[in-house]
């Protein structure tokens, strides 16, 4: 059987029409008709009643399967939005993947650019330090090279002064010697004994030789004072010839001039050899050992001036010193006067001339019972703020803080009445087992009683 629906084209339907029974003529007797309307009457209603369970079935079927109809076509429309909202989500997180992907591109380029662009920067600061360094290590042995050139060249210069300088000694001391020799020739001539004529040779020759002694003695690291000596010995005694007989001979200037020949030769040798003595040794010239103890007086002066400086700012530091430590001893001594006066006697005691720290520590510890800075005041209103602060803090009155059991409490405060459960009655602690509290507790109570009375009468209503 199939369902009607209850709608036709948005009417609805009209009822089916209900046929009671066979269709009769109207001709029909009413007796006959009566009596079959009274045999067919349970049938129809029979049929009426089944057709109308037929069309609740029906519209209850149609209806379901509208229902059904319905729901499938919301569900597919739900399940076209849930996949278009897929479809969008996918096409969005592509979307979004698509571009962190390419900002990580961007940024992998980037980075890639930035490492290569250090890298080059590295690399040309290499090279630029390279090439510095190279310039600076060709500038350095160019300059090296300079310097060796110019020692070298002065080095050469010096030789060749040095050389020319030596050879000019030598040279005028053979002319000394030419000028010399005639007039000790003369002198020691003898007709009988020609061979004296060979003492002025021996003589000069002697100067030299022994002054040749000399140089190697100074080539050698030897000796040299005692060539230098004979050789000027000698100098003399042929000069002491040439005067004498120059003028019991000859005239003076003769005498004079042979004299000062037979000394200037070896002298200027001399001289010679004793410039390459100290540039041998290392011995400073005249200027500058003049340069020397003129920086020497400089440096003595500056050191002068530095101890008189520090001897001052000594002195100041000192004065300032025993200017402070009188100060706070007179403020010791006014303010804490007690202590101050223990503390002289500890000082006297200990050997101490004055109150130092350790004994002014030690005296405030005895008198006090604290270490300097702490006081059984200071304390007590440490512990009064405390309880301030911890009383704005909670809310609660200050009284009410700190419920802690009186560390005096002793068997002068009257105990309960309750006596003990145990058995038997352990010992109990009488009147005089403890001793008295001392006077400076008991008004330190009373202290304390009263500004806690004053307290609470300043203290506005809480109401």
């Amino acid at each position: 059987m199939t369902a009607s629906p209850p709608k036709v084209n948005g009417h609805a339907r009209p009822p089916a029409l209900q046929v009671l029974g066979d269709w009769q003529p109207v001709e029909a007797t009413p007796a006959t008709e009566t009596v079959a309307e009274a045999a067919t009457a349970p049938a129809a209603d029979n049929d009426l009643i089944a057709q109308a369970q037929a069309e609740a079935i029906r519209s209850k079927a149609w209806a379901e399967a509208e229902e059904q109809r319905l729901a499938a076509e919301a569900e597919k429309v739900a399940a076209l939005k849930r996949a278009d909202a897929e479809a969008d989500s996918i096409r969005a997180k592509a979307k979004e993947e698509a571009r962190k992907q390419r900002l990580a591109n961007d940024r992998a380029e980037r980075k890639a650019a930035e490492e290569r662009a250090a890298s080059e920067a590295r690399i040309a600061e290499h090279q630029r330090r390279r090439d510095e360094a190279d310039r600076a290590r060709e500038e350095a042995n160019r300059q090296a090279e300079e310097q060796q050139a110019a020692a070298e060249a002065e080095a050469a210069e010096v030789a060749e002064a040095e050389d020319r300088w030596r050879g000019y000694a030598r040279s005028f001391y053979i002319i000394c010697a030419i000028v010399a020799l005639p007039v000790q020739v003369a002198a020691f001539y003898n007709p009988k004994a020609l061979w004296l004529m060979a003492a002025p040779l021996m003589l000069e020759g002697g100067a030299w030789v022994v002054l040749k002694g000399a140089a190697a003695a100074v080539a050698s690291h030897r000796p040299h004072w005692h060539y230098r000596l004979i050789a000027w010995l000698l100098a003399f005694i042929a000069a002491g010839i040439n005067l004498w007989h120059g003028l019991a001979a000859f005239d003076p200037a003769t005498a004079i001039g042979t004299a000062f020949a037979s000394i200037a030769g070896p002298g200027v040798w001399d001289l010679h050899e004793h410039g390459r003595i100290r540039k041998r040794d290392g011995k400073p010239s005249w200027r500058e050992r003049r340069a020397l103890r003129k920086q020497e007086r400089v440096e003595a002066a500056r050191k002068a001036a530095e101890e008189k400086q520090r001897a001052a700012e000594k002195e100041a530091a000192d004065k300032a010193a025993a200017e402070a430590s009188k100060q706070l001893a007179e403020t010791r001594a006014a303010e804490f006067p007690e202590v101050w006066k223990h503390a002289l006697r500890l000082a006297a005691a200990l050997g101490e001339t004055a109150v130092t720290e350790a004994v002014w520590r030690r005296a405030h510890l005895d008198i006090e019972g604290t270490d300097p800075g702490e006081s059984a005041e200071t304390i007590r209103a440490r512990n009064v703020a405390a309880k301030r602060v911890e009383s704005a803090r909670t809310g609660s009155p200050v009284n009410t803080l700190n419920k802690t059991t009186n560390a005096q409490r002793a068997v002068q405060i009257k105990g309960t009445s309750q006596r003990s459960a145990y058995k038997p009655v352990p010992p109990r602690r009488m009147p005089g087992d403890t001793p008295p509290y001392h006077p400076i507790a008991g008004r330190e109570h009373g202290a304390t009683k009263r500004r806690s009375n004053a307290a609470k009468s300043t203290r506005p209503n809480a109401n």
